[in-house]
């Protein structure tokens, strides 16, 4: 009688608990995961986090003949919203919305297939190490490091080849091959970069590039989730950034929105018929598409702000293949737009990043990359992003500018755009021989310009670039000249950067603006090198005294309260000088730029509402 009452009792809770009706606001038992199960070929973002203001993440799933399948979550705080099939089988997208009550852990998403079978993928909800507010973002107070990582140091020769990828090897001989740098040398010289007095510290791409050749420079990403393990593991960057997070510097990441490499996985297998731009094209031309791209571009980047710009060349911008390797992305088709905008936030939360370099951003379509900024800035108010605007003209950087009033009401959500304007400038300004005045004039009216910026300090300055020729090149070996253009950098009311091997006078003489010789190897990153820069063995005079002579002005700049916040006064070149002025309470800072062969006396009286007089 006992055994049958506890039959009845089972029996009784069963009944009671099928019949009751579930709402949106009960909670639903997790599931509890015994057994970590990996049965989908990819699922990115491969994880997520609890927390966000956007409480929802779209999952694409990528397997064979999924887009048959039938999802199914049971986990307390996430729901699967909607389930998207795409145009191949062998994809679903699924629409997760992670409620506030959601708490960090693992579980299984099944997929039931047609034949009753299932698989199950472990996913995993991760708790954010920090709060949205603490992610903050670089500003004038900083100053950038650039480093191409493959020709910086090669502190694990271990990863040079890895066994599987299409360019194999190391030819330190060759401009264009893999010289073997990797992300663990820039972190084990860590404490040069500091000690020269930068703050923060800028990677080229070091995601996977499994490209036939050209794969060193990271610009054509095969895995947007993956580092390339010829840099190193995943592991390793985040030390980076946790290295320098401990010294108070920051890690910029750069990201390429606008294309990736030809060879990317998702290449052979495109999830929609306007996953890529031209696809049809490209589809039906594949053994001849390096011809035929030729054909889909224009880069006539102004027809962004051109009110005049023809449909057909904004389209060929817009659309074009930046080079017949890279394959344009279409972030019009909004599951790309949602995986490249979730894919910068994944990066952003997993490095602990202190901004990022957007690549070619006048290349994707514009409302697209207002809204990829607008949802990281969201995110993260206190964040920062620089989007790169190869121009001349201070109008068109100045249009991607967050808050810029531009006629066709276009806001971007920008914070800062590259200034090419005033690196062009500069270089011409000092290289002027004709009349000293007339070639100062470039950098005086080029910072007169700055009406055309919102926040002229937001801007990002350089003097040269991984894509433009060596400064020192520029000036032809004038040691002189290059000491004037970096203390101006340094000095404007700008976010300065400066590329790795400038404060040793590295140079492209035999070939100006080769691309692969302006990437040459920082002397010391290579066991067996005879001249090493992070020591001083074996530098010439000039080159220690421009290394000397950049770490002292670093670092009087991280404390200059004027350079970063000072009122900024300059006065029209007369007798062949420039002067510039930063001045706040206590602290006046002057730069002057002499083009004399010979000491000129000035008088103060002409900058008398500077106040110099009694001061030192």
């Amino acid at each position: 009688m006992k055994a049958l009452n506890q039959i009845l009792i089972v029996l009784l809770v069963t009944t009671v608990f099928s019949c009751k009706k579930t709402t949106s606001e009960e909670k639903v038992v997790s599931e509890t995961v015994t057994e970590i199960r990996n049965d989908i070929q990819r699922v990115e973002p491969p994880n997520w986090w609890i927390g966000f203001k956007n409480q929802s993440v779209q999952l694409l799933v990528k397997h064979p003949n999924i887009g048959n399948a039938t999802p199914k979550i049971s986990y307390q705080g996430v729901s699967i919203t909607k389930v998207h099939k795409a145009d191949s089988p062998n994809y679903l997208f699924l629409d997760l919305e992670i409620s506030k009550t959601a708490e960090a852990g693992q579980f299984n998403i099944r997929f039931k297939l047609e034949d009753d079978s299932e698989l199950v993928q472990t996913y995993e909800l991760k708790s954010r190490e920090k709060p949205a507010k603490d992610y903050i973002g670089f500003d004038s107070s900083d100053a950038i490091y650039l480093i191409t990582p493959d020709r910086f140091a090669n502190a694990n020769p271990k990863n040079d080849e890895v066994k599987g990828l299409l360019q194999q090897g190391i030819d330190r001989a060759d401009d264009y091959a893999r010289h073997g740098g990797d992300i663990q040398g820039i972190t084990e010289h860590l404490d040069y970069i500091d000690d020269l007095g930068f703050t923060a510290v800028w990677p080229c791409p070091v995601l996977t590039n499994d490209m036939p050749s050209g794969s060193y420079h990271g610009y054509a990403m095969t895995d947007f989730y993956e580092v390339d393990p010829r840099f190193g593991t995943l592991e390793e960057y985040r030390k980076l950034a946790d290295d320098l997070r401990s010294r108070d510097m920051k890690l910029i990441m750069d990201q390429v929105a606008n294309h990736c490499g030809l060879q990317h996985w998702w290449m052979t297998d495109l999830p929609f018929k306007d996953w890529i731009n031209y696809q049809e094209l490209y589809e039906e031309n594949i053994d001849n598409w390096d011809w035929k791209v030729t054909k889909t571009s224009n880069h006539r980047r102004t027809t962004n702000q051109d009110p005049y710009a023809s449909k057909k060349d904004h389209q060929e911008m817009a659309d074009g293949w930046f080079v017949s390797d890279m394959p344009d992305l279409n972030q019009r088709n909004p599951f790309m737009a949602n995986y490249i905008i979730q894919n910068s936030i994944w990066w952003v939360e997993t490095l602990g990043l202190g901004g990022i370099r957007q690549d070619t951003y006048p290349y994707s379509e514009k409302e697209f990359m207002r809204n990829w900024a607008g949802a990281i800035m969201s995110e993260y108010p206190n964040f920062s992003i620089v989007g790169e605007e190869w121009s001349y003209n201070p109008l068109l950087i100045g249009y991607w500018q967050d808050g810029q009033k531009n006629k066709d009401q276009y806001d971007s959500n920008l914070k800062s755009t590259m200034d090419f304007a005033m690196q062009k400038n500069i270089v011409d300004a000092l290289n002027e021989a004709e009349s000293w005045d007339k070639g100062l004039v470039k950098i005086y009216e080029g910072l007169a310009n700055d009406f055309a910026y919102t926040a002229p300090k937001d801007i990002m300055a350089f003097l040269d670039n991984h894509d433009k020729s060596r400064v020192y090149t520029e000036f032809d070996g004038d040691l002189i000249k290059t000491k004037m253009a970096l203390s101006y950098l340094l000095m404007m009311p700008r976010i300065p950067q400066i590329y790795y091997g400038t404060e040793i006078l590295m140079d492209d003489f035999d070939n100006p603006g080769d691309h692969g010789l302006i990437r040459t190897d920082f002397p010391g990153g290579w066991e067996g090198d005879t001249v090493n820069a992070f020591t001083g063995e074996g530098l010439s005079d000039a080159q220690k005294e421009m290394q000397s002579f950049l770490k002292k002005i670093l670092n009087y700049r991280k404390t200059s309260d004027a350079i970063h916040n000072g009122k900024t006064v300059h006065f029209a070149p007369q007798d062949g000088v420039y002067v510039l002025a930063r001045m706040i309470e206590n602290e006046t800072m002057v730069h002057i730029i002499n083009k004399n062969e010979d000491p000129l006396e000035l008088d103060l009286e002409r900058f008398e509402e500077l106040e110099l007089k009694g001061k030192r």
